[in-house]
């Protein structure tokens, strides 16, 4: 069995697209996954399977949330290896120490470009800092998140790609839960 880590994008944020974690893990059982858990209430689930590929598995559970759960949005799914090499890869362990709740990790469904990251950098007006590895971005809002305009909306125009993003406390709890 493989576990994998999925992410949910815009659910349960500011009273909209409003989905239950336990309807949410009931749906993910029905379809035949094992071990089947979640962390918080913003979209992080677990679990675990041996029969699919990590990109149908986005197709699947994105269909099955909207015909289920009546809600359409996006999953990004990683493996536990592959989010441990995110967690290793951090390039900004300083900050991640010293104030992780700044540090956000920007999960995507493809690996963006080089140019296409340079334009990011180029469009973000303020302090923050990004660092690309793969389908994630590292990104330290260090005046915080709530006063940015690096938004999500701007992140995925210029990446041209679905993102969704978590803290690093969230990423290491999640790390946790599957290692």
């Amino acid at each position: 069995m493989t576990a994998y880590i999925a992410l949910l994008r815009g659910i349960n944020v500011g009273g909209r697209n409003v989905v239950a974690m336990p309807e949410l893990r009931g749906a993910v059982e029905a379809l035949g996954f094992a071990d089947v858990r979640s962390l918080l209430q913003s979209g992080n689930l677990l679990f675990e399977d041996s029969r699919r590929a990590a990109t149908s598995l986005e197709q699947l559970l994105e269909a099955a949330a909207e015909e289920q759960l009546r809600v359409k949005t996006n999953f990004f799914i990683r493996t536990a290896k592959e989010w441990q090499t995110v967690i290793a890869r951090n390039p900004f362990p300083d900050e991640a120490a010293t104030d992780p709740g700044h540090l956000v990790i920007i999960f995507s469904k493809d690996a963006p470009g080089t140019r296409r990251v340079k334009e990011l950098q180029a469009a973000s007006a303020g302090p923050e800092i990004i660092r690309a590895d793969g389908r994630q971005l590292y990104v330290v809002y260090t005046e915080g998140i709530g006063r940015s305009r690096l938004t999500n909306k701007l992140i995925e125009d210029r990446l041209g790609t679905p993102c969704t993003g978590r803290n690093w406390n969230t990423v290491l709890k999640l790390g946790a839960l599957v290692s």
